[in-house]
């Protein structure tokens, strides 16, 4: 595997408010890494940050060669080859689901709309939505927007897909579709950072697992180690909430 993403060094700060520093990351194309750690330690930042959502005060990140910061004169560019799904869905309301998924390529990308709404159709038909193509987002139930969301990202053709807690908002049924989906891109050898606290989904789906807290990576490692035998008492206290270790 050849490396697709490089953060060096990065820092960021609210103010005098220090959220993450000279955090050093590589990631390989077609790996899933899975990022892991206690609310408010900076993952979903951090995510942000990798398509210039947030700034940086320190650092770099680059993708395929490229640095990515807000004064970058190709910024759009370089965006169109990170996709990103959020927490919150942010479909259109006054869409339907055809008309959300292929909205950016047609008007970003300016490709045909024949072509793009094949391509949105077959999407559709693998996450189990195609009946859905003219149903509103209101019509949805949490599990359908999300993946919805899903779609539109991939249509936009990512070369790194970027997942910020996409099950946090869904009832505990509806989960499972959402990570069947993502589950089914690994296969595929997409390139995904996930942040989650869905720790058996993380387990079964990751190249790799980084555990952040206080603003710093404390242990990364392949799902077996890091699960099994973590190293650092921060990382066993953190997984002992969800069972993963016995206390000691």
């Amino acid at each position: 595997m050849s490396e697709i993403l490089k953060v060096k060094n990065i820092s960021k700060k609210y103010e005098n408010t220090i959220i993450f520093e000279n955090l050093n990351l590589s990631v390989q194309k077609g790996e899933v890494l899975v990022i892991v750690g206690p609310s408010g330690c900076g993952k979903s930042t951090f995510l942000r940050c990798l398509n210039a959502l947030e700034d940086i005060q320190e650092g770099e990140i680059i993708l395929d060669g490229e640095v990515i910061n807000s004064d970058a004169h190709n910024l759009r560019k370089i965006r169109e080859k990170i996709g990103m799904v959020f927490q919150s869905y942010e479909l259109f309301p006054h869409m339907t689901v055809l008309q959300n998924v292929i909205l950016a390529p047609v008007k970003v990308k300016k490709i045909d709309k024949k072509e793009v709404t094949k391509k949105a159709l077959e999407l559709l038909n693998k996450v189990g939505l195609l009946s859905k193509k003219d149903s509103y987002p209101r019509q949805l139930s949490g599990g359908q927007k999300q993946r919805v969301a899903i779609v539109r990202a991939l249509m936009m053709e990512p070369e790194i897909l970027l997942l910020d807690e996409i099950t946090a908002a869904l009832d505990p049924e509806m989960v499972k579709e959402v990570l069947d989906v993502v589950l089914s891109l690994a296969k595929e050898g997409r390139t995904m950072l996930i942040v989650t606290h869905e720790m058996q989904f993380a387990r079964a789906v990751a190249d790799r697992m980084i555990f952040i807290d206080e603003g710093k990576i404390v242990e990364e490692g392949n799902p077996k180690e890091f699960f099994d035998n973590p190293k650092s008492e921060r990382l066993k206290r953190f997984l002992n909430n969800f069972n993963y270790v016995e206390t000691n």
